[in-house]
């Protein structure tokens, strides 16, 4: 548990860690979290957030949001804004994983019409979506193929039959971030990515069938904008990223920027927070190869979505169109992007640091596809796969406060290895399947890892968020069905 005493509290949901906590912290620190949110987070989030708060460069604060626990460098549910000339990039300010993200898919259909097929669905999908550690994908493209997608990401998708015309603009960045450079990506790199596109992988990533939960949140008005317009509608969520990929990358950089901090005269509080001036050579060849994971990452959940738009087709015997089964929308938790903000009275670029955090663009942003800009950015926040997850709004407040940014998810509070020592995985998927919710897993052991509670309460995480004005809520989700790598 955390010593907070010396914290500021600003609001009932938000608290000021200051400069004075920890010699060297460049700005404050701040967390978004009710009393018992904060006494619940152990001590490795207070020392990475002010850890983050030392590094060269970091402007107005570092953030961590209410889902916030230990990662590796910066907590997962870190936030942190850099200003481009004289600040840094850091991989543990972006994840292993990099685009680790959400993908939500509408249907027309409703769970009366679903919930006899649910367990023959879910196989389906099952055999068509690759899950677990290693697995490849169907799709097979050549290497100059895969720097396309690198450079390209979903706009390759689109050009080459697997995307529908509206997919790419309901993609967080359009579906690929500009600034890719294939060049800068090892052989080793390459070849644990070209084979995974369309595959879950493992760990806390998923696939889930979900109905509009109104006994927990449905907000008719604001889901009406994204195509949501009854209470027992079903959606389906991805979450991915871009697997073995994106973490080859992350560990070639943090073996270059070793050398890099003790060229350019850098100290961290962390060898986990490994990290190279943002404007120098290393860090631009980083922020090249990141970029090219991230692009891999959007590829690689449209990949998936269209076998799943497959599986219903098959099961329900109807065009997938015909379904309605567009995109909703896409967004990353664990990237790197310049973006322009206004905060402490000048309006500039910054690279901001989103890991285990979502982007929170508030209504009117050009960001945002036109049919939601209107109303704000739709967030997505997944849960447990016995909890459920939230389709959430971005704010005004969001851009003014976190640099646009929110929580991802519920946040761990248990690791996997304790996990497993609670629950046997054959028990838990039993028990899920009593009610009602029917998982598939790779491995009975990776199911074990992720029961529900091994996470923090998912609708605090959110209402925290949304009573501290940084996102607001649309719609709960609840699962029926459950696909885990």
């Amino acid at each position: 548990m955390a010593q907070t005493s010396s914290f500021k509290q600003l609001s009932d949901y938000s608290w000021e860690i200051p400069r004075s906590y920890k010699e060297g912290m460049i700005v404050p620190a701040k967390i978004y979290a009710t009393r018992k949110l904060l006494d619940g987070m152990d001590a490795g989030v207070i020392e990475q957030v002010t850890n983050v708060a030392c590094l060269p460069g970091i402007v107005r604060q570092a953030y961590a949001m209410a889902d916030a626990h230990w990662g590796y460098g910066f907590p997962i549910g870190g936030v942190a804004a850099f200003d481009v000339e004289n600040g840094v990039i850091s991989p543990g300010g972006i994840g292993f994983d990099i685009n680790c993200g959400m993908r939500l898919i509408r249907t027309n259909l409703t769970f009366p019409e679903v919930k006899p097929k649910v367990k023959e669905l879910v196989d389906l999908i099952f055999k068509l979506v690759p899950a677990g550690v290693g697995v490849k994908g169907f799709l097979k493209v050549s290497e100059p193929q895969f720097d396309e997608i690198m450079k390209y990401g979903v706009k390759w998708c689109a050009e080459n039959g697997q995307a529908w015309e509206d997919d790419p603009s309901h993609v967080e960045e359009g579906g690929y971030i500009k600034g890719a450079d294939p060049s800068k990506v090892s052989r080793q790199a390459r070849s644990r990515g070209i084979d995974q596109l369309g595959t879950l992988g493992s760990g806390n990533h998923y696939l889930e069938i979900q109905v509009v939960d109104p006994a927990r949140h449905f907000d008719p008005d604001l889901a009406r904008h994204f195509g949501i317009v009854q209470d027992d509608q079903v959606l389906v969520m991805v979450h991915c990223g871009s697997r073995g990929f994106g973490h080859q990358i992350g560990s070639d950089y943090l073996r270059v920027f070793d050398g890099a901090m003790k060229k350019y005269g850098i100290q961290v509080r962390d060898r986990e927070l490994a990290c190279a001036p943002f404007a120098s050579k290393e860090g631009k060849d980083y922020y090249g190869a990141m970029v090219c994971a991230a692009n891999m990452a959007f590829t690689n959940r449209q990949i998936i979505v269209q076998r799943v738009r497959e599986a219903f087709s098959k099961v329900f015997h109807r065009d997938a169109e015909a379904m309605d089964m567009h995109l909703i929308y896409d967004v990353c938790h664990n990237v790197a992007k310049v973006e322009r903000h206004t905060y402490d009275g000048t309006t500039a670029d910054v690279l901001v640091h989103r890991k285990g955090a979502t982007r929170s663009f508030g209504p009117g942003h050009r960001d945002i596809p036109a049919p939601y800009r209107s109303v704000g950015q739709p967030v997505i926040i997944g849960g447990s796969m016995e909890t459920g997850s939230y389709l959430l709004l971005g704010t005004q407040k969001a851009m003014e406060e976190t640099f646009g940014s929110t929580a991802h998810g519920s946040g761990r509070t248990m690791s996997r290895t304790a996990a497993k020592r609670e629950v046997r995985g054959a028990e838990l998927q039993r028990k899920m399947m009593d009610r009602g919710i029917y998982v598939k897993a790779a491995t009975m052991d990776g199911l074990a890892e992720e029961a529900g509670m091994a996470y923090k309460d998912i609708s605090e995480v959110v209402e925290t968020m949304d009573r501290a004005g940084i996102s607001k809520k649309v719609v709960a989700l609840r699962p029926v069905g459950n696909i885990k790598g």
